[in-house]
């Protein structure tokens, strides 16, 4: 942590030293730039003498928090008391304006002498070490590791799978209820999960819900959550817009065959709480309910007739296979390890998650004796220990570079089996500023995950990883550490009472994310003067309260819809992400409006504009443009003039929805071209209002790396444009975003022939990896390898009118995975045919999911 503080101080006195609107002495800025000297020289200091250095950092990161609060004190009463003076000389009154004061900053005399006083003995710890570091730092300078992909490795758990599997899809006609217990870490949430995702089990099951309950459940938010999960096509039929959730979801379950895991029950109350919405335990559909859950007598609870699925501690000859396959997943175990790798695994007492967690630290140092004899050393006196387990899993963060340690204790921060959105996290990390940008944040979750702290859930189209969550004993001992390293005075996440807060780190609190659907969690606010982070998405209230519009520091604001954002916005200046997110009492009803004011056209670091039905003001009258913004999105009825491309020109992530009228403006969708560093965009248009195809039809820009079209009723032909972006990954088309019987990809235009013979075959998706369409009226679908050279992964979902797809497509000798429909039974047996083909005539696996 103290590594953390300094880097934020470093950053804190640079912002300082950057703005001359801010009235320190000469002398003052002289003090603040020797003590971010001495800062950055400790912070090497920290990294290259890990061990060494630990008998000062406690030291080091109290002398540097006071330091930090000091100066950010400072720099809020200063702009308050500005931004007082300007509102008095706007209504008339006289203002007395100051020179320059003579600002000595006498409490950082203090700090600054203390700083001083421990350069000097981390100057004497390298002297004596030689100047060089006597002991390497443990992975902090080592190249980062590839991320993994989500695994989904069945080690020790082949037979529990083949039952289970055996009770879901084959067992009896009626409701059952299959209980998985066993101690935390055992791996009982993993098996549940492999079961989920089985290909047998998703073709049993299209109707399928996954529920994380925890301990701090609240049915309310459970319902809400499953009837997410349920809604498709089919659902809706059965349901009417008056109907409450519970009401939904009885209807739904009661009619329909399900399968839902409820994750991480802690009690029989929760049980009694969540089933009534399930229907008639009686119902003979074949439907299933998974529960997780260290207690028996819950699993019990939930139904006395099933046998419940204990899972007992590996083997030691299980526990050495898994070991093996997480630290050298696609290469030999060095014979020179092995001893050691077998002493290590059989000392993780047969627990999988302790067994994980140090393989993460295993595949992260170096794959020298030296280098795991020490890490055996560690598991042995954790072994000898009393809380066995405890100790154990602690070695992650014992083997954790400092760098990492801050982006890792944030995480444990989150409400236990909380679903993490990653883009959400990288923003999060930012604006504290653990990371400098969405590089740097990529690399710090890559080596994270590697050291299998977080486990990635879900990924996006492209690969990267989309969320994840942290196991409740990772989680412990993450909240543990934080204690440990008075981290709580910097950070508040789910907490519950903010006025109690407030009484014991108002003072030093950065970050506020409330969990809590409660109004009154806003009210003490006001008195958190440092705050970088708030995040109030879920509260019940329908207005921030005037102080938040004070808080200079704010990096990172969101909150919910319907709420008012007033002109004071234009206050924050250091506000880099602004996110306005329907709350959960609004989850189901997204027709809310928020109009942002014309100031938010006054914000210069303003990164990422987040604004769920929000429209964006007309820049006409706007002092300045947005010129760091990177990321539009959800906005309302974006008029793409020239004038407000120039005011967005940098913008990478642009998504627009277009409703609620019938498209007699002009959107002036042809000036997108402007964009020349547009990545990805989303264009939707609301199902129900039909357009003016010469009005809207886009001009795209040739940077764009994703693009999804929803609604939009485009010709086929349309396509052709877009085929030809050279840089296009990722397509997908939904409801309707192409009408026509056929797309025929290698479709000539009036006109083309005659460029083709000039310019030889242009080329078609050349770049493209992943191809998405859904809900469409298409008939025949024309395309052949040479279309997708690059082709991954190819997507029909809800195409019922298209019966099959050319052979040819199987040559695409990248694709890998074909997923379609499984109503569409003449699609599903074409694509079985091209993999059959396949695997007769070329000896290739090409796998094929069903929807």
């Amino acid at each position: 942590m103290a590594y953390a503080v300094l880097l934020s101080l470093t950053q804190t006195i640079t912002q300082i030293l950057r703005h001359d609107d801010h009235p320190i002495s000469v002398n003052g800025k002289q003090q603040m730039e020797k003590l971010r000297e001495q800062a950055i020289h400790l912070q090497g200091f920290l990294k290259m003498f890990p061990k060494e250095s630990l008998s000062l950092e406690t030291r080091i990161r109290d002398t540097a928090n006071q330091a930090e609060d000091v100066m950010e004190h400072f720099m809020y009463e200063h702009t308050r008391s500005s931004l007082k003076a300007k509102r008095l000389e706007e209504v008339g009154r006289a203002v007395r304006r100051t020179e320059d004061i003579e600002y000595d900053f006498r409490e950082l005399e203090y700090v600054t002498n203390e700083i001083n006083s421990i350069a000097e003995q981390a100057a004497a710890i390298e002297k004596e070490a030689g100047g060089r570091p006597a002991t390497q730092p443990l992975a902090a300078s080592s190249a980062p590791k590839p991320a993994p992909v989500i695994d989904t490795v069945t080690i020790g758990l082949e037979k529990k799978v083949e039952d289970i599997k055996g009770l879901l899809c084959k067992g009896q006609p009626e409701r059952q209820v299959i209980p998985i217990t066993g101690m935390g870490g055992i791996g009982k949430t993993t098996l549940a999960r492999v079961l989920y995702n089985h290909d047998e089990v998703t073709r049993a099951f299209p109707l399928r819900a996954w529920i994380a309950v925890s301990q701090n459940y609240k049915p309310e938010n459970i319902f809400a959550d499953l009837l997410f999960s349920l809604e498709n096509k089919n659902t809706k039929a059965l349901v009417q817009d008056g109907d409450t959730t519970e009401d939904k979801l009885h209807k739904i379950l009661t009619t329909m065959k399900y399968l839902i895991v409820l994750d991480d029950l802690w009690s029989e109350k929760a049980w009694d709480d969540i089933k009534k919405v399930f229907g008639n335990p009686r119902k003979r559909d074949g439907s299933r309910i998974v529960i997780t859950t260290r207690n028996e007598k819950v699993a019990s609870h939930a139904d006395s007739t099933s046998r419940l699925q204990k899972m007992d501690l590996m083997d030691e000859a299980n526990s050495w296979a898994l070991l093996k396959h997480k630290v050298f997943p696609k290469e030999e175990f060095p014979s020179d390890l092995e001893a050691i790798g077998k002493d290590v695994s059989k000392n993780c007492g047969g627990l999988p998650l302790a067994i994980v967690l140090i393989a993460g630290i295993l595949f992260n140092v170096d794959k020298t004796r030296t280098a795991w004899e020490e890490i055996a050393k560690d598991v042995r006196a954790a072994v000898e220990g009393k809380e066995e387990f405890g100790k154990r899993i602690s070695l992650s963060y014992t083997h954790l570079p400092l760098n990492l340690r801050p982006s890792f204790l944030y995480m444990g921060g989150f409400p236990e089996d909380h679903e993490i959105r990653i883009s959400k996290l990288m923003k999060l990390w930012i604006a504290e500023g653990f990371v400098k940008n969405e590089v740097e944040a990529e690399e710090y979750l890559n080596n994270l995950v590697t050291r299998n702290l977080p486990t990635v859930t879900t990924s996006k189209s492209d690969g990267k990883f989309k969320s994840c969550n942290v196991h409740d004993l990772v989680r412990d001992m993450s909240k543990r550490n934080a204690l440990d390293e008075n981290y709580e005075r910097r950070l508040s996440i789910a907490h519950r009472d903010l006025t109690r807060l407030a009484r014991s780190y108002a003072s030093t609190i950065r970050t506020v994310l409330s969990f809590q659907p409660n109004e009154s969690s806003l009210s003490g606010l006001r008195k958190f003067k440092l705050l970088r982070v708030l995040d109030v998405v879920d509260t019940d209230a329908y207005s921030l309260p005037a102080p938040v519009f004070e808080l200079f520091h704010l990096r990172y604001l969101a909150f919910g819809c319907p709420m008012e954002v007033p002109y004071a916005i234009s206050r924050l200046q250091n506000l880099r992400a602004l996110i306005i997110r329907p709350s959960k009492r609004l989850r189901h009803h997204s027709t809310d409006e928020v109009y942002l004011p014309l100031e938010i056209w006054t914000l210069p670091l303003l990164k990422h504009l987040v604004s769920f039905f929000d429209l964006l003001p007309n820049p006409e009258e706007a002092a300045s443009a947005l010129k760091e913004l990177a990321t539009l999105i959800v906005v309302k009825k974006l008029i793409c003039t020239e004038e407000m491309m120039k005011m967005i020109s940098n913008v990478k992530k642009l998504g627009i929805t277009y409703f609620g009228d019938r498209y007699k403006e002009d959107y002036q969708l042809q000036n997108l071209v402007l964009l020349q560093n547009l990545e990805k965009l989303t264009l939707i248009v609301n199902k129900e209002s039909p357009l003016d195809q010469q009005k809207a039809k886009p001009v795209f820009p040739k940077t764009l790396r994703k693009l999804t079209l929803s609604g939009w009723r485009f010709p086929w032909r349309y396509m052709k444009a877009v085929a030809s972006l050279p840089h296009l990954q990722v397509l997908k088309l939904k409801d309707h975003a192409c009408e026509g019987d056929k797309w025929d990809i290698d479709e000539k235009i009036d006109g083309e022939e005659s460029d083709e013979e000039s310019d030889g075959e242009a080329d078609v998706f050349p770049e493209l990896e992943y191809l998405l369409i859904e809900e469409s009226d298409l008939k025949v679908c024309v395309m052949k390898k040479g279309n997708f050279p690059k082709l991954k992964r190819l997507v029909f979902n809800d195409c019922d009118k298209l019966s099959k797809i050319p052979d040819d497509v199987g040559n695409i000798a990248t694709l890998g995975l074909i997923e379609v429909d499984r109503d569409n039974t003449s699609l599903v047996a074409c694509v079985q045919g091209i993999r059959e083909k396949q695997k007769k005539e070329y000896d290739r696996t090409l796998k094929i999911r069903e929807l």
